[in-house]
């Protein structure tokens, strides 16, 4: 009975999981066809954000399809497995891309590798790249660097760490008949979810950034719910493997982990920024303390992911006691 509930659930989490991915990789394929017809990819065509999502659902994809073969010969160390090979299939491919693929306006043929590209991208929605005005942005970029790429490395190893996490951990739940785990991977898959649902957003609007330093409300508040987010996952894969032990591993390892993982985003935006950092508006509140690039309202995003993490996982730890 087991060995069919799982058959059954790996065929659903391989259907699911190319069916989720169908447009990364879609983009993908695309950008390689223009580069064996025309040897580049005209801008007018470049499809949004092939880095680093493309590689991601590609590492993931084949992780999945991987899972019978990672839990028979692997057991318990089969995440482990899936988890190493889906973080060098996603470098591997996401450094294929970067270096072999080149965007070309047509109009004055500027060319340019897909990695320096998609810095440009990151400053405001793709649609807008050559009707924008340029203002502070001009100031925020600087020389290029190939540090800027921190910040979507971190956003793809979290993806893919709490996407495998999910389902691996159903799957050995379902050959094992523990459920210890159930609560927290339940938690995980919505926080991955949720997350991952803001990554696709933040894809296709970039959060309506205009190039400027100081964004609008709307985009502070997308931009602030991303940061929290981003580090609740992280928490929570944390805990999904601790819930069970002491208070300290169960809740405040997490807690610590959401904020830590948070503060390094944080760190890739400035490096992407030339130093700087997005302004979510004007006053105290808003402005770098002293020499500090960060803002009280970038420590309270900080410290909000650590405490909404631990708040989370109280509630559940206290549940599973009563």
């Amino acid at each position: 009975m087991k060995d069919k509930a799982f058959t059954r659930y790996y065929l659903f989490s391989l259907f699911a999981v190319l069916l989720a991915s169908f447009y990364p990789i879609y983009m993908g394929l695309s950008v390689i066809v223009d580069m064996l017809r025309f040897g580049t990819v005209f801008a007018e065509n470049y499809p949004k954000y092939i880095i680093p999502y493309t590689p991601i659902a590609l590492s993931i994809i084949i992780s999945i399809a991987l899972l019978p073969f990672a839990i028979h010969f692997f057991k318990k160390y089969a995440l482990l497995f899936a988890t190493a090979f889906s973080t060098a299939v996603f470098f591997t491919s996401e450094l294929l891309l970067e270096r072999m693929v080149t965007v070309t306006k047509t109009t004055t043929e500027i060319i340019s590798t897909l990695e320096d590209w998609q810095m440009y991208m990151c400053y405001i929605p793709p649609s807008s790249f050559f009707e924008r005005t340029w203002t502070d942005v001009n100031v925020l970029m600087g020389e290029y660097s190939p540090a800027f790429k921190l910040h979507f490395y971190i956003i793809s190893i979290v993806l893919i760490f709490t996407i495998l996490n999910c389902f691996y951990g159903f799957a050995k739940m379902i050959k094992s008949g523990d459920k210890s785990r159930l609560k927290p991977l339940i938690l995980q898959s919505i926080s991955s979810g949720t997350f991952l649902s803001m990554c696709i957003l933040a894809c296709f609007t970039a959060f309506y950034r205009d190039g400027k330093i100081t964004v609008s409300p709307l985009s502070a508040v997308l931009m602030s719910i991303f940061f929290i987010l981003f580090g609740v996952t992280m928490g929570v894969y944390v805990a999904s493997f601790t819930l069970n032990k002491k208070k300290l591993l169960s809740v405040t390892l997490p807690c610590s982990v959401a904020s830590l993982i948070t503060f390094i985003m944080y760190i890739g935006e400035m490096i992407l920024l030339n130093g700087h950092l997005y302004r979510f508006g004007k006053g105290f509140f808003f402005s770098e303390i002293f020499d500090l690039v960060l803002a009280p309202i970038d420590i309270v995003i900080i410290i909000t992911a650590g405490s909404v993490t631990a708040i989370i996982l109280s509630l559940i730890r206290n549940k599973n006691e009563l």
